[in-house]
């Protein structure tokens, strides 16, 4: 898809096709568990009103490109207040994760009011998952891979819990490969801080860094500053711009 500003592709190389993306920081913003913790405990009343509808198209977006068969057996890393739940097929098996016990909270009277039979809901810190190796056929992780103190450790656990060959999948905002907007990003990272996430979390770096290849990336919700980025577990890294 197009980008929401053209950009030259010198551009693009220079920024972030570079021979540093291996090394390079993720972020200029550094976050440290205890804050998150704190911000989305005082977020977890009004989180879905900011959150809820103006990122839902994502949200469904993912779960529909997940193609999820009836025996599918997926873990959600950063359930949140459990905003996805509702939207899986009833046949397959949810397990989510959320470290705040607010939000867990609120997922938790969602699916009693849905009457979720199918979902369970466990407190769990992200960087340490304790479940077996290759225990899921999808791992997902919603608007949460920038939230994190450490979203490599974080991947690497999603990518030890998931089967070979399946399908690790984040919807999340990543820097803009355009040159006005990833300014304007980067200027207002110390900003989105306080809400608990990084706007100049740098994908490509990302993929070096964690070993991932992505099988695709599509821009969702409007504006279209979000990707839902598709990868399969055990595949090397691509540079793909599919953007």
């Amino acid at each position: 898809m197009a980008p929401l500003f053209p950009r030259e592709q010198n551009h693009y190389d220079a920024e972030f096709g570079g021979s540093d993306v291996a090394t390079r920081a993720l972020s200029a913003i550094s976050l440290e568990t205890s804050s998150v913790e704190g911000v989305y405990g005082k977020m977890a009343s009004v989180y879905d009103l900011f959150f809820g509808l103006p990122l839902h198209h994502g949200r469904a977006a993912a779960i529909k490109r997940m193609a999820i068969g009836p025996k599918d057996h997926i873990l959600e890393v950063g359930v949140g207040t459990g905003m996805s739940l509702p939207l899986y097929p009833h046949k397959c098996s949810v397990t989510a994760v959320d470290l705040s016990d607010s939000m867990l909270e609120r997922a938790r009277a969602r699916v009693l009011r849905y009457n979720l039979r199918n979902v369970r809901l466990i407190q769990m810190d992200a960087t340490e998952l304790r479940f077996p190796d290759n225990s899921f056929d999808i791992v997902y992780a919603p608007y949460f891979i920038s939230c994190v103190p450490d979203p490599i450790a974080v991947t690497r656990e999603m990518r030890r819990v998931c089967r070979p060959n399946g399908r690790i999948v984040f919807l999340n905002h990543f820097l803009s490969d355009g040159p006005v907007l990833s300014k304007l990003e980067r200027a207002i990272a110390p900003l989105t801080l306080h809400l608990g996430f990084k706007s100049d979390f740098d994908l490509p770096a990302f993929l070096a860094q964690t070993g991932l290849r992505a099988e695709s990336i599509d821009k969702v919700n409007l504006p279209r500053i979000w990707s839902l980025l598709v990868c399969r577990n055990g595949q090397t890294t691509d540079r793909r711009t599919d953007r």
